[in-house]
């Protein structure tokens, strides 16, 4: 269902020349229900009623100044009842635009934020191994304590913390 609704997205984005605007507002939502946990309970929460949802939904982006395209796109999500699947909606957008753009997309989890010139050296490091453009897409997760975890492809690089302790907390149960 996410990806129907991607490529429509995508689709309509491409005809009216604002696929990279449309990505900004959708990443600029995704962040924000990341950040404030009352966002992310509206809307991943079944309690709440469409037309709820909707009025709370519009505040939100109107206040944050997300419109045009992508603010329509969510308002008919929220209508449809479909709010609770945005973010894998977005994903699939993200995953669109970076096939149309001759990108890849790499899955990155850390345990805090990174700093700008970070974000950087990670995006130049993945393209001298890719040969592609990189986009990032982002998570933080405290629970890998420290290091990240990137997704690119079929490939994956663990470097967390976490990780690293399990394997020495097996080591120690094999050397008994």
């Amino acid at each position: 269902m996410a990806g129907r609704y991607a490529t429509a997205l995508f689709d309509l984005a491409s005809e009216t020349n604002a696929v990279d605007s449309v990505k900004a507002d959708l990443e600029r939502f995704e962040a924000l229900v990341a950040e404030i946990g009352d966002l992310e309970r509206l809307v991943r929460s079944p309690v709440f009623s469409a037309d709820e949802q909707l009025h709370a939904l519009s505040a939100v982006l109107d206040r944050v100044g997300i419109g045009g395209l992508a603010a329509q796109f969510l308002k008919l999500v929220t209508a449809n009842r479909r709010l609770f699947a945005a973010r894998d909606m977005i994903r699939g957008y993200r995953e669109l635009v970076a096939k149309h753009k001759g990108e890849a997309t790499a899955e990155v989890t850390v345990a805090e934020k990174l700093k700008d010139e970070h974000v950087e050296a990670l995006r130049a490091a993945l393209k001298s191994v890719s040969g592609k453009d990189v986009d990032l897409d982002i998570k933080i997760d405290p629970a890998i304590i420290g290091g990240l975890v990137v997704k690119l492809g079929s490939r994956m690089v663990d470097t967390s913390l976490r990780t690293k302790l399990n394997a020495i907390k097996h080591a120690m149960k094999e050397a008994r």
